[in-house]
């Protein structure tokens, strides 16, 4: 099936709010298995609105819709679809319901009139409850034709989406799809792809689709049956060649799981503990870290040393070190790792000195020149990198591979 997104709001156009649901909506429809050929931005305007909705029912199997549902007078979605479908909207009681006690619970007790043009759905349509807003979710079935209306708040639209629209749009598709995914750290994505272009120029089904991430890249394996099963097992040889092109490159064939997450679980495998000694992330390390439910067991610590100052008084480097070869510089990653083990007692640790700009770069050290060190059994690994891209580009990637380091560590002290 042929997918289309049409993503409403005048702020979209204007760059007040970055479209988000584009990307989410995108990943779920190619996790379908649909084929998604086109994406519109159209803002609040019934007559432009009108014309990009009737173009995308004429040319695709599936239209999805995101934003224009609310109270207000702008908020046109549901009313321009229904009269492109040539619909009539009636009130639906069970809507109307949900309203007034999502208002009873909620710290606004009047219900201002306008509220209510949120129970109006067109005519036949699939109502779908949102258990996080007022503005229910509308599937209008057109023959083998589908649209379907979403509100614009990502609280709202994502968990709508998981659990009403992507079973139901996993019902209308005349196959099963399966699919697995590959994340691999560690590999950039033109070697990862040079290892599979045999793989991607045979492909029929199952298929692999490369995608590329900070610092990551992850391989879908995706696979078409008549039941789940089946599917399942068209996967499994591919998968199997995967593992063996990229070893340990490969850090998790789980969906779900993060790197900080596949860490978190080597650290606690081998009974490790860690402290983080930052300086140009600035604690973005050790935030990534604590996201993972469970990190309490084996993260000791987590220490900013922005300044020359802290770096000497925290972790110990010297000030000889600082003075003939800099703060960003592979001597003092070195002294920075080490001297977060010693001043913490912990097992590992990860240390990041860099220049994120977009200032203070030089000749020598120009911006993008980050030195990310790991001190474990008494043995210190440094790794130099340049990197591109803005400030907050270069303290990402720096982030993403403190963590393909310290993975690399463990794994070469306790495969």
């Amino acid at each position: 099936m042929v997918v289309e997104l049409i993503s409403v709001g005048t702020e979209l156009l204007l760059g007040n709010i970055v479209n988000t649901n584009a990307a989410y909506l995108s990943e779920k429809c190619a996790q379908l298995g649909l084929s998604l050929y086109y994406q519109t931005v159209v803002g609040d305007n019934e007559e432009r609105l009108a014309e990009t909705l009737k173009t995308a029912v004429d040319r695709s199997d599936v239209v999805i819709l995101s934003g224009g549902l609310g109270p207000t007078k702008d908020d046109l979605t549901k009313e321009v679809t229904a009269k492109v479908l040539g619909r009539e909207l009636m009130e639906d009681a069970h809507s109307k319901e949900r309203i007034q006690a999502f208002f009873k619970n909620s710290q606004f007790k009047v219900i201002t009139e306008n509220n209510w043009k949120q129970a109006l759905v067109p005519k036949d349509a699939i109502v779908v409850d949102n258990a996080n807003g007022t503005a229910p979710g509308i599937i209008i079935e057109e023959g083998e034709k589908a649209v379907i209306l979403l509100p614009g708040p990502p609280n709202e639209l994502i968990p709508m989406f998981e659990h009403d629209i992507f079973p139901y749009l996993r019902n209308r598709q005349p196959e099963v799809i399966y699919s697995q995914m590959v994340k691999i750290c560690g590999m950039g994505e033109s070697m990862v792809e040079t290892k599979i272009v045999d793989l991607i120029d045979s492909q029929t089904n199952p298929t692999v689709a490369p995608y590329a991430k900070i610092g990551e890249v992850h391989l879908r394996v995706t696979a078409k049956g008549e039941t789940e099963e089946e599917a399942r097992k068209l996967t499994k040889p591919l998968v199997k060649e995967l593992k063996s092109r990229f070893e340990d490159y490969i850090y998790t064939t789980d969906e779900q799981v993060t790197l900080e997450e596949a860490v978190i679980k080597l650290l606690k495998k081998n009974d490790l503990t860690l402290t983080t000694a930052e300086s140009c992330t600035g604690g973005m390390l050790s935030a990534r870290l604590v996201n993972v439910p469970g990190v309490s067991d084996v993260f000791k610590q987590g220490l900013v040393t922005y300044s020359n100052r802290a770096k000497k008084k925290l972790l110990d480097v010297k000030k000889s070190t600082l003075k003939d070869h800099g703060a960003v510089s592979e001597q003092c990653a070195k002294e920075m790792a080490k001297g977060g083990v010693l001043s913490t007692g912990s097992d590992v640790c990860v240390a990041i000195t860099g220049i994120a700009g977009p200032d203070g770069g030089t000749e020598d050290k120009p911006v993008g020149l980050v030195y990310i060190s790991c001190y474990m059994k008494d043995k210190v690994t440094v790794r130099k990198f340049q990197f591109k891209g803005n400030r907050e580009k270069i303290r990402e990637y720096s982030v993403v591979n403190s963590l393909v380091l310290l993975r690399d560590c463990i794994l070469a002290n306790y495969k």
